[in-house]
């Protein structure tokens, strides 16, 4: 019996369409790894493991977290940029490696948008300005009024050139007119470690970063770097409430994969990623961090990201802050 025009090109279609059904059906069939491009014990590490746990579970597969450290989160991004796009190793990312890399670091061997496909958006750190337990500044307004008295002398440290916690503070000190010395960390761990001993003055700091340390006492939080006030730190102003009103700032993250990840695999991680962020159990583990959840589908992601790296961008160029 001869095949109609057609039945026959409905087979070739078929054809050309079974093996990627049959690819995302066996997909993932190995260990899938997540790259954290920041230190162990971090708030983004710990997003990174919890999610890290549902997928092992929804995949039957181990699903590990690999923390790569170093050039301002460039090393682990540039590693899974140039990786193999197969899926099986993919990065929790943010507006430092995904946005303001772009601009500050002098060759940061990867492009933010080119070389990445965005699986699902996770939603924002919002900023606490934290301070030493003995610094005299018990308020923002003291604070500025402290570092107005001697500008240099106040350093800030932050989790490294052009993270959100660096650039942060570069806002508000634009903003309100002031100068302090910036002392880059690799991580928030690190960060963290050396307001509490006293070495560093202030930070302004992702809020699961010190959320423990500000609820144990170990160092002082002077305010909220967003417009409304944490459910997870309530008694914490916000800069708005206290005469600063065009300084906030928050830190979005997100998963991505290698752009030339078949697309299939793609829609597999992007619909698990998903599933576990909306997750009650996993929800409230990291809202309990101090973070902000809005999840996003990667077409929405994508605007939003575009429109962060532009906006990130221009205050780069007004803060005047050079490549690294």
């Amino acid at each position: 019996m001869s095949l109609t025009r057609r039945s026959t090109l409905g087979l070739m279609a078929g054809a050309v369409f079974a093996p990627a059904v049959a690819r995302a059906e066996s997909f993932p069939n190995k260990v899938v790894t997540i790259v954290v491009p920041y230190p162990a014990g971090g708030p983004t590490d710990a997003i990174a493991r919890f999610v890290a746990q549902d997928l092992s579970v929804a995949f039957g597969h181990n699903v590990l977290v690999d923390n790569r450290a170093g050039a301002s989160g460039a090393v682990g991004t540039r590693a899974v940029a140039h990786g193999v796009a197969d899926g099986y190793t993919i990065v929790f990312g943010n507006n430092q490696t995904h946005g303001n890399n772009m601009f500050l670091l002098k060759d940061p061997g990867y492009d933010a948008v080119q070389d990445f496909a965005p699986l699902a958006g996770v939603g924002a750190f919002e900023h606490a300005f934290v301070v030493r337990n003995d610094l005299p500044a018990k308020t923002i307004l003291e604070l500025i009024a402290l570092a107005k008295a001697d500008p240099g002398k106040l350093n800030y440290g932050s989790t490294g050139v052009g993270s959100g916690s660096h650039l942060a503070m570069e806002l508000f000190m634009q903003r309100t007119g002031i100068r302090m010395t910036h002392v880059p960390f690799r991580g928030a761990a690190p960060l963290v470690q050396e307001i509490v001993a006293g070495r560093i003055d202030i930070a302004n700091s992702t809020l699961p970063s010190v959320l423990e340390q500000i609820n144990g006492g170990a160092l002082r939080a002077l305010a909220i770097a967003s417009p409304e006030r944490n459910p997870q730190a309530k008694t914490i102003p916000t800069l708005r409430e206290q005469g600063v009103s065009n300084a906030d700032a928050d830190s979005w993250a997100a998963f991505f994969a290698p752009a030339k990840t078949p697309q299939p695999e793609l829609d597999v991680l992007s619909k698990a990623i998903i599933a576990s962020l909306n997750k009650s159990e996993t929800r409230d583990a990291i809202i309990k961090l101090g973070f902000t959840l809005k999840v996003r589908e990667p077409e929405v992601f994508r605007p939003y990201h575009l429109q962060e790296i532009a906006t990130w961008k221009q205050i780069i160029s007004e803060a005047g802050v050079q490549p690294a």
